[in-house]
């Protein structure tokens, strides 16, 4: 049955057993958090992940040029972008969703930045510069650079990287709808960044996102299929592309108000499954972020037409709230969101991000979400990604920040190439695939810090190997941060 949204005076009495829940989790802290040095660096992360040709205002100085031929072997110009992680392979997918969140997080909360707002611009275009080289000729783009398996042979910096560089694409023959439409979804999002600030950069990003989802739509398959041995298991599309076409269309319809989109979006709702696995949002499924972002005109007023959307999306927030049991929700002892799987941090900000995304939606239209017999305010929304973010900063059971560099006491050891190698400084002369084996085994603490990483994080007993060969807790990625960069932009205004 339906639920309908109701305004804030009716719910009192219900909100107060979701915010005992919320007590449970509640780990005693000395004092507040530096949100906004907790953001600085968090957006000065993506500057230690930049490849290609570094600029004259890098801030992240033992990092030099690298993988300055990307893409020669194909005759094309694929230098840029970021690495997704600790390895050196340039991975479309995972760039894009990284590139979509990090302008979403501008367009709700770039009004919250401060003077890091021109920084975390420049996090956008490094990588929408490269978006723009990877689809540059029409039905082709260019999703991966670098052979995986090479590349994880190898313990070596990016500017001494002599492994595989192979340049894989998708085509009409061989279609990827999943990274085409998030491809599409995140030069869409980007050209509202620009719009204002560059108008003709940002027409540039929205007609190229219109092609690129016509491309994707035109031609359906999934990446997985096509590049099967190339992109998986790092980054192989389980869930399907029919949620990035959504996803896609959703953000094309926001960055262009062209009906043709949302008539797309209405039609495709349910052939495209957009009730499924509601609570995931990742750079794999994007379900939880399609119904939050539709709701948002739905809470304003003006889409009644997209009503299950918001539905969709109450229902995501229910199964979030401490208290609820959910299969695929749990929380660790010490209150951390956790999903089963590799590197947890990507759920935590992600899903995170989305609850202060909508409690903002749901403030302005003075409503709530109904859940069941109970409901939960817009406050409490936010109370519970606040929650999250200071876990994050140090407020979990082993007292440590799991951001690099915030903190007296936060991973030293992670797992990342670049930051546990000599720098190109310290060590000018090459270190090669299997020399640099002995850093990646020392137990001594990495040489450089990659300053804003936020790691995997810890299990689900919140507990946490400071040791490289445990990646899935000790590797940092763009997609962890991303969706942090809105969240501390929020509480560094509102702490």
């Amino acid at each position: 049955m339906a639920q309908k949204s109701f305004s804030i005076p009716m719910i009192f009495p219900a909100i107060f057993a979701f915010s005992f829940a919320l007590l449970l989790f509640a780990t005693p802290t000395a004092a507040g958090h530096d949100y906004r040095d907790a953001l600085r660096k968090s957006i000065l992360f993506f500057e230690g992940q930049r490849s290609g040709r570094l600029p004259p205002d890098q801030r992240v100085k033992w990092r030099r040029d690298s993988a300055l031929r990307d893409g020669s072997a194909a005759g094309v110009d694929l230098t840029g972008g970021y690495y997704d992680a600790g390895d050196n392979v340039k991975f479309g997918f995972p760039m894009a969703f990284t590139t979509t969140l990090l302008a979403w997080s501008i367009i709700d909360f770039g009004r919250n930045m401060g003077p890091e707002l021109k920084n975390a611009v420049k996090a956008v275009k490094w990588s929408t510069d490269y978006l723009l080289k990877a689809t540059s000729k029409p039905g082709v783009v260019y999703v991966q650079v670098g052979n995986a398996y090479s590349d994880h042979n190898c313990w070596e910096r990016p500017e001494d990287m002599d492994t595989l560089r192979t340049v894989y694409k998708i085509d009409n023959a061989h279609p990827g709808s999943d990274v085409a439409g998030e491809t599409a979804a995140a030069l869409a999002a980007a050209s509202i960044v620009f719009r204002s600030r560059d108008p003709a950069y940002s027409r540039l990003l929205l007609n190229r996102a219109v092609r690129v989802f016509n491309f994707a739509d035109q031609h359906r398959g999934a990446y997985s299929s096509s590049l099967h041995a190339a992109v998986c298991p790092f980054y192989c599309d389980v869930n399907g592309y029919q949620d990035e076409l959504l996803w896609a269309a959703a953000w094309l319809h926001k960055a262009s108000r062209r009906r043709g989109f949302r008539e797309y979006i209405v039609k495709n709702e349910v052939v495209l499954r957009a009730g499924d696995t509601i609570n995931e949002f990742g750079w794999d499924n994007k379900h939880a972020g399609i119904n939050v972002l539709i709701s948002k005109e739905v809470l304003m007023g003006k889409a009644e037409y997209f009503e299950s959307f918001k539905q969709n999306a109450d229902g995501f927030i229910c199964s979030l709230l401490p208290g609820v049991s959910h299969p695929q929700v749990q929380y660790s002892p010490g209150g951390l969101i956790f999903k089963p799987g590799g590197s947890n941090m990507q759920h935590v900000t992600s899903l995170s991000f989305l609850l202060l995304a909508y409690s903002n939606y749901l403030s302005h239209a003075n409503k709530v979400v109904p859940c069941g017999e109970r409901s939960a305010s817009p406050a409490l929304l936010k109370q519970l990604a606040k929650r999250q973010v200071n876990y994050i900063l140090g407020d979990n059971p082993l007292g440590m920040s799991y951001m690099v560099g915030y903190g007296s006491r936060f991973p030293r050891r992670i797992h990342h190439r670049g930051s546990s190698l000599p720098s190109v400084a310290a060590h000018p002369s090459r270190i090669s695939c299997k020399a640099g084996s002995r850093y990646f085994l020392t137990p001594n603490p990495n040489p450089n810090l990659l300053v804003g990483a936020v790691v995997g994080g810890p299990n689900v007993s919140d507990a946490f190997p400071d040791s490289r060969p445990y990646f899935q807790e000790s590797e940092p990625t763009t997609y962890i941060n991303a969706p942090l960069v809105g969240l501390l932009a929020f509480f560094s205004a509102h702490p």
